[in-house]
């Protein structure tokens, strides 16, 4: 039977769609460790994520964590660092470390086949790391580099300044790397911070793909046949050091032509009730290419390329933060502009075909998340890590559908109070 190529299809707005977040596998290895895994996809490929708290919260001396992240590669006590390097990338396989503010993060894609031969490698990397003096040294020098030439960038410092009006230099979320604390970092330091908090003890492993309980098995070979240590580390208690002063601005290069702007708040992270109905505000005011931000900076001001708001959650805190770039002459009128648009949303109701178009777009993003192995890991992650059920994604889903513009404003007039709001601008 030939296709009815006459007859125009429905069209249907994603809040129409069903969303079901397909359900994940639990199992304990032999030793405790958690796997959690989900067999979707028809590629034999597969990720795996080993999950470790070891991030910017738990360190001790600054740059400690993403130095033993950068470093985690480089040798142990039977592979030197090209070893290692070259066992994995023979395999055509893909090994990322990544230091979070709360969470390192391993990451492995591979061919399935080649799943037995490289586990065993990430195991000595999670395990047996040495951090050679040599490469602790390299690892300084190239740092160090590339953070001069970031520091040249009035975007990179706006980042790094923005944090610290919010949650103080001395705050886990607050600090950045200085060049002083790369020099003072050494190999024991780097050894310390990895053996109290690489302990297996708490480790979280997730693996998706298409996979079998096979592959299940290797994982529990590998990583589930040793006793486990720590992972009970005390919780350490840090306290805000918010800034006074909301607005500040910084010199950064007397010959500049273009400025960075952050403009920012403290937010409450993921557990808040409003955290869910703000993703939708955010959205319309500055998340995606269609927001108010965008329709009035950048398409009808010319003031820059973009401008973009973002919502940031963290274990222990969040931040709403509103980040563009614009030429120096008109910085202050983008500026101007940005409160404009939030006065606009906590006087004036959102009209419900804008909020509908907002709300096409989340659940339509989504529900190009929820066809791959790999995107819906990731939301069984940020979910598991936070404690949280699939009743969890299913509210969600029914606010992003629901909310109406009234609920929209209220938020509106609860967070956009440009008085909470602090101000970085950056030459």
């Amino acid at each position: 039977m030939s296709p009815d190529r006459k007859t125009q299809p429905e069209v249907h707005d994603a809040v129409e769609f069903d969303y079901t977040l397909p359900p994940i596998n639990t199992m304990k290895l032999a030793n405790g460790l958690p796997l959690y895994w989900l067999s979707a996809g028809v590629q034999e490929v597969v990720e795996v994520n080993w999950i470790v708290p070891a991030g910017l919260w738990q360190e001790e001396k600054p740059s400690a964590a993403n130095a033993v992240a950068g470093l985690l590669k480089n040798g142990t006590s039977k592979y030197t660092s090209h070893a290692l390097h070259e066992a994995i990338e023979f395999y055509g396989a893909s090994l990322k470390v990544s230091a979070g503010n709360d969470y390192t993060t391993i990451t492995l894609h591979t061919l399935n086949k080649h799943l037995e031969p490289l586990l065993p490698i990430v195991y000595d990397i999670l395990t047996d790391s040495v951090f050679p003096e040599e490469e602790v040294n390299i690892y300084k020098q190239n740092t160090m580099q590339r953070l001069l030439v970031s520091l040249r960038e009035c975007e990179f410092v706006a980042n790094q300044q923005i944090d610290v009006l919010l949650f103080g230099e001395h705050h886990p979320y607050g600090r950045y790397t200085r060049k002083e604390s790369i020099e003072a970092i050494t190999r024991e330091d780097l050894l310390d911070f990895y053996h109290k908090h690489y302990a297996l003890g708490g480790l979280q492993i997730f693996m998706a793909g298409k996979i079998t309980e096979d592959d299940c098995k290797l994982v529990d070979k590998f990583f589930g046949q040793v006793p486990v240590t720590g992972g009970n580390e005390a919780e350490q208690d840090f306290s805000l050091e918010t800034a006074t002063e909301h607005k500040h601005s910084l010199l950064n290069d007397p010959n500049g032509v273009q400025g960075a702007i952050r403009v920012a708040r403290l937010f409450p992270n993921r557990h808040h009730p409003d955290f869910a109905p703000m993703v939708v505000l955010n959205t319309l005011f500055g998340g995606y290419f269609g927001s108010r931000l965008m329709s009035n900076i950048r398409e009808d001001k010319g003031f820059t390329y973009g401008i973009y708001s973002s919502l940031t959650s963290y274990k222990n805190s969040g931040s709403l933060t509103i980040h563009t770039e614009a030429g120096r002459d008109v910085l202050e009128a983008a500026l101007k502009e940005i409160y404009f648009e939030m006065e606009q949303l906590r006087t004036e109701e959102v009209d419900e075909e804008e909020l509908l178009l907002v709300k096409n777009y989340l659940l339509g993003n989504l529900l190009g998340d929820l066809d791959g192995p790999f995107s819906i890991l990731q939301r069984w992650r940020t979910l598991i890590l936070n404690g949280f059920t699939i009743d969890h994604f299913n509210r969600n889903i029914a606010i992003y559908k629901n909310i109406t513009p009234a609920e929209v404003k209220e938020l509106a007039v609860k967070y956009f109070d440009t008085k909470d709001f602090f101000e970085m601008v950056v030459i």
